[in-house]
């Protein structure tokens, strides 16, 4: 059947944990739900189900639990205006209001209850004397309190009926307890009369629980404000992040300019950004240059120029001039909307931590009510007065608090959210959040990710008595028709050093060698591999020497030559991010592997991972290899993949945690569990230091929702007593108040943490790199390491003739007769050498492919039926050269 994913609802009438656990149970147990997830914090529920039921069915589950519920606003229907609405506090407000006027009525009632009665207060003759009417106003006073919080009695009664009782339960039955003892004490006052019997009646006043019962409910009720305020904080973050965003945009209809709503921008609307004005919609600039403040969304502190063609975002801030953009996403679709959706999901799911506090909080309720029943019963039968023992079940009803256990987990899940926010870090679930803390491996695409992912000019070597600019000006010239990634990587180089290209008037393109023009000045010249240079006799003279130290640092070096004078040598790489080998450092601090994962060769490999000190590398990966090296290394531990690209997505989908990097392409998005906006792996890092943070601030929670209810029962029920220590109903209430506060004040502490700030001493290792990772030697000598060869993968391993091993299992399987090594000449990058595997792995019978930029060669697995030709023409056809092909023993 096919399944509907997570379909979200807005449920009503949730009032703590047990609540929550009831209605989740209620609709799993529905036959065709999948999965279901129930937040107490922001009411509401996720629920994947297949096609046997509707949302009616949904709604209709969770109506018979005692509760109601109503599908949610789609993201795709959710205008900007709703979205911010719906970050809006709006339940504090009304508390407060119900809080004040119990505090008016409350007021007077202790007044009279303890003032005078205990402390001899002063009151009207007519009281003084009339301890009946004292009685009588104590009733009516705490009556109309009861009416004022009635909530608590209507959800509490409502929860019994439905079998599933809750903290209002609870509420409930202390304070109406209380009331009604108090009203037949009052009954019994009246039958002793006043005149002679007015002192016993007086007495009787004491014996009243009247204010108990009001205090009980005025109590709570500043503990439920309290909560909701701080609840409403939790969300402070996203609430900045909707702030920036206009309500107005100025769009440009038939030439006029006409202010509108936000909400009505429509996409292909053309609108006007003014200096220090936010963009109200994503869009792409049509007219007009000017820098951009971004860090809202990316966390990038320095402003981003733009220009014709450039994107733009939602709430980002036009600093200087004036933009003409085209609407491209509207609303729901803007790149701030999916933020703040993306951290509001990631608030309504369920993190593996919470299971035990859900299975606890789903009994909670029953235990105590049953706790506070035997302990009125034990204290009786130990000769307790009536009043005593009611004293101490009434604490033990309103001492114990399931919310503190149900909001342990939620609120830091959404505070945590809600700094990666801020920060640029953006976690799809609650899962995600706590696993990304417990990584043992990051495993990292190398192109874009530890990479600036596009080649650049690293050095220019000239040859004797020719000039940096002379050969310059010659490459420009040479490469200024090609569209190779490397000829583009010249000419950026030399337009940023405003080099002058020579002229040509003839240009050919030598595939796998390099490319030949002709010069203005009618002379012939070359650039490309020393296979080029020597084929047309071109002593390089040192520069061969020179090519092969730049080889060993993973570098490609073009030879460039005038005739059949040389004129110098120009290398290209992909360099390293600047922050990358930071970033690998607090990695390792943070007791963290990284393995790099590259489809360059082991040379190149070895270059970078020695330069990043890097735990390991795995090298000559195809796209499709990586998803499988994920795999292999989540059996020794918890595995994080970072990438960007859309040959990532299998392999972050496959890992535990998938982290796409610098907003990557939108398949990576889609497949990854955590978002890191900016491209730098340091965010990357701060994203598993502020799991990691969320995670104790969790723990914490748990503790000491845990750790109240397991002492303050006890006390409560009078286990400390003999030794004069008693809790008041009173004393009980403020305390479970306090208990729910607590929790969130200390969820709310992370909105003060820093993810990307570096603390605290190196912690080592959890679990060790597994034995095929290990390197033989130290990763920073490339040429030590020894590697086995399978399928394009690479790994550092230690020799123990594992060759061998492959060709007997090669040799077992029959499908393979021999391995065959085929001299390749012109090719000279990484592109190069994935051309000709492509080439050689689309013929049939050939089943493992190996080429080596540096050695010149590829190697194959082939049937017999192979024959040698059918290899040199998919080589040749790729544009590459071949000389002898040999055939290799085991």
């Amino acid at each position: 059947m096919q399944t509907v994913e997570c379909e979200k609802y807005a449920v009503q009438g949730m009032s703590c944990a047990a609540c929550s656990a009831r209605v989740e149970r209620a609709v799993s147990e529905l036959e065709g739900v999948r999965e279901v997830s129930v937040n107490l914090l922001t009411n509401s529920m996720t629920v994947s189900y297949d096609e046997s039921l509707s949302s009616a069915d949904i709604t209709q589950a969770v109506t018979n639990a005692g509760y109601g519920a109503s599908l949610a606003d789609s993201s795709s229907t959710r205008s900007q205006a709703s979205s911010a609405e719906a970050l809006q506090d709006t339940e504090t407000p009304r508390i407060i209001r119900r809080l004040v006027a119990s505090l008016v009525l409350l007021v007077p009632l202790m007044y009279l209850s303890m003032g005078h009665v205990m402390w001899d207060w002063p009151v009207p003759a007519v009281l003084a004397s009339n301890p009946l009417a004292i009685g009588l106003i104590e009733l009516i006073l705490s009556s109309a309190i009861m009416v004022i919080n009635q909530r608590f009695f209507i959800s509490g009664t409502k929860a019994v009926i439905h079998g599933g009782p809750n903290m209002d339960t609870l509420v409930a039955l202390g304070s109406a307890a209380g009331w009604i003892y108090s009203v037949a004490i009052l009954f019994q006052m009246t039958a002793t009369g006043l005149g002679e019997g007015a002192q016993a009646a007086h007495h009787g006043l004491h014996k009243l629980y009247f204010e108990s019962s009001a205090m009980i409910l005025a109590l709570i009720t500043v503990g439920k404000m309290l909560e909701a305020y701080s609840k409403g904080k939790t969300t402070s973050a996203i609430s900045s992040l909707m702030e920036l965003a206009p309500q107005t945009a100025h769009v440009l209809r038939d030439g006029v300019e006409h202010d509108i709503a936000v909400d009505d921008v429509a996409v292909d609307d053309i609108f006007v950004v003014r200096p220090g004005e936010s963009f109200p919609v994503d869009g792409v600039v049509l007219e007009g240059s000017s820098a951009v403040n971004e860090s809202a969304l990316t966390g990038e502190s320095l402003p981003q120029d733009k220009a014709p063609g450039s994107q733009v975002s939602a709430a980002t801030i036009n600093q200087n001039g004036a933009l003409v953009c085209r609407a491209t996403h509207v609303s729901a679709d803007s790149a701030l909307q999916r933020i703040v959706d993306m951290v509001q999901d990631a608030a309504a799911t369920k993190a593996p931590i919470a299971k035990l506090a859900d299975r606890v909080s789903a009994v909670f309720v029953p235990i105590v009510v049953g706790i506070a029943l035997v302990t009125l019963i034990v204290w009786l039968l130990l000769g307790a007065p009536f009043r005593d023992a009611l004293s101490h079940a009434i604490s033990v009803l309103v001492i114990s608090c399931p919310c503190a256990l149900g909001l342990a987990t939620p609120v830091a899940i959404m505070v945590g959210s809600g700094v990666g926010a801020k920060n640029a870090l953006l976690f799809k679930n609650a899962t995600a959040l706590e696993t990304l803390g417990s990584t043992d491996f990051v495993m990292l695409d190398k192109t874009g990710t530890i990479t600036e992912g596009k080649p650049q000019v690293s050095d220019v070597i000239c040859a004797d008595d020719v000039s940096e600019q002379a050969l310059l000006e010659l490459a420009a010239g040479l490469e200024e028709k090609s569209e190779h990634p490397l000829s583009i990587a010249v000419k950026d180089y030399a337009r940023k050093h405003d080099v002058k290209a020579r002229l040509t008037t003839s240009f050919t393109a030598l595939p796998g060698f390099g490319i030949e023009a002709t010069l203005e000045d009618g002379t012939v010249a070359r650039a490309g591999n020393l296979a080029l240079m020597r084929e047309h006799g071109i002593d390089v003279g040192e520069l061969d020497r020179r090519a092969e130290a730049l080889a060993l640092e993973g570098k490609t070096a073009l030879f460039f030559a005038q005739e059949s004078n040389i004129a110098g040598l120009i290398a290209v790489s992909d360099v390293t991010k600047d922050d990358s080998a930071e970033a690998i450092r607090q990695l390792k601090d943070l007791g963290i592997h990284s393995i790099m994962l590259t489809g360059d060769s082991h040379q190149t490999a070895a270059a970078i991972a020695g330069k990043l000190d890097l735990s390991a590398y795995i090298a000559e990966l195809l796209p499709q290899d990586k998803e499988g090296q994920v795999q292999r290394l989540q059996e020794s531990g918890t595995v994080a993949m970072v990438g960007d690209g859309i040959n990532d997505a299998p392999a972050l989908t496959r890992a535990h945690v998938g982290v796409a990097i610098g907003a990557g392409t939108d398949v990576a998005l889609d497949a990854a569990d955590v978002v890191v906006m900016r491209s730098s792996l340091l965010d990357a890092v701060a994203a598993v230091r502020l799991s990691r943070q969320v995670m104790k601030n969790i723990r914490q929670n748990l503790f000491w929702a845990f750790f109240y209810n397991v002492i303050g029962i006890p006390l409560a029920a009078g286990l400390l007593t003999p030794f004069n220590i008693t809790l008041t109903p009173m004393m009980g209430a403020a305390a479970m108040s306090l208990s729910s506060v607590f929790v969130v004040t200390n969820a709310l502490r992370l909105n003060l943490f820093n993810p990307k700030a570096v603390s605290g001493s190196a912690q080592p290792f959890r679990v060790a790199l597994p034995q095929e990772l290990m390197p033989t030697n130290n990763p920073k000598q490339p040429e030590a390491p020894t590697f086995t060869e399978s399928a394009h993968t690479t790994q550092f391993t230690q020799q123990s003739n594992q060759t061998e091993k492959d060709h007997q299992t090669s040799d077992e399987k029959g499908s393979l007769a021999m391995r065959k090594n085929i001299e390749v000449e012109g090719m000279m990058c990484e592109h190069c050498v994935a051309y000709v595997t492509k080439a050689l792995e689309k013929i049939e019978g050939v089943s493992e492919v190996e080429v080596s930029l540096e050695n010149k060669y590829a190697r194959v697995s082939v049937e017999s039926s192979v024959s040698d030709e059918n290899l040199q023409a998919a080589i040749v056809d790729a544009g590459y050269e071949t000389g002898a092909i040999t055939e290799l023993v085991s």
